[in-house]
């Protein structure tokens, strides 16, 4: 477990990882965006790109964050190798979500999965809460308290940040999910989900 989740750490993992071959959404955002109609959605914290670039091949428009440079500029080639219509659907942007707030922006759908930061996951939840346009849904989905890493996320904690007055919660449990390990084993682990829709 590294001292910080900075900048400077994901700039040089991304550099020194060799970019797997799996591609796969996350099955928690298929499993939400296949009730929703195409859309506008923010992915933030995308990584490679393999949510960003699900998302556009199933019709949506679609802005994603990453703190390092090369896993955008990764993202972007292999969503060009996609094709022409996933590629112009995306926007590609590199951004500290310690930082970041959505301005003016709002989106169908804001997703974010497995993000690590050197800020109160609370905050960032919250922040992203507030890039949920009226009717759209908030998914976010990091691993569970139990997590041997140590960067397990209370779930209940980060739904508390949603008013619900202005929140419906679908979901804000741990959920459990099956996984396989660098040597293809198949481990069970338990991920924390929080799916919320604002109301109208």
């Amino acid at each position: 477990m590294p001292e910080t989740y900075d900048p400077q750490f994901w700039e040089a993992r991304y550099r020194a990882h060799t970019p797997s071959s799996a591609n796969a959404a996350n099955q928690p955002l298929v499993d939400a965006a296949t009730d929703l109609s195409p859309g506008t959605a923010l992915d933030a914290g995308c990584g490679v790109g393999n949510d960003a670039i699900w998302l556009a091949s199933q019709g949506w428009t679609v802005t994603a964050l990453d703190v390092a440079p090369s896993a955008v500029r990764r993202a972007r080639e292999r969503a060009a190798e996609a094709g022409g219509d996933v590629s112009a659907r995306i926007d590609w942007r590199v951004a500290d979500l310690t930082v970041w707030t959505p301005g003016s922006e709002h989106f169908d759908l804001v997703t974010s999965h497995y993000v690590h930061v050197e800020a109160p996951y609370e905050d960032v939840v919250e922040r992203l809460a507030r890039a949920v346009a009226p009717g759209g849904t908030l998914l976010v989905v990091g691993h569970d308290t139990t997590h041997h890493a140590g960067h397990g996320v209370d779930i209940a904690q980060a739904a508390a940040v949603l008013d619900r007055d202005q929140w419906e919660v679908q979901i804000a449990a741990d959920q459990p999910r099956t996984a396989h390990d660098p040597h293809g084993h198949e481990v069970d682990l338990r991920d924390a989900v929080l799916r919320a829709r604002r109301l109208v």
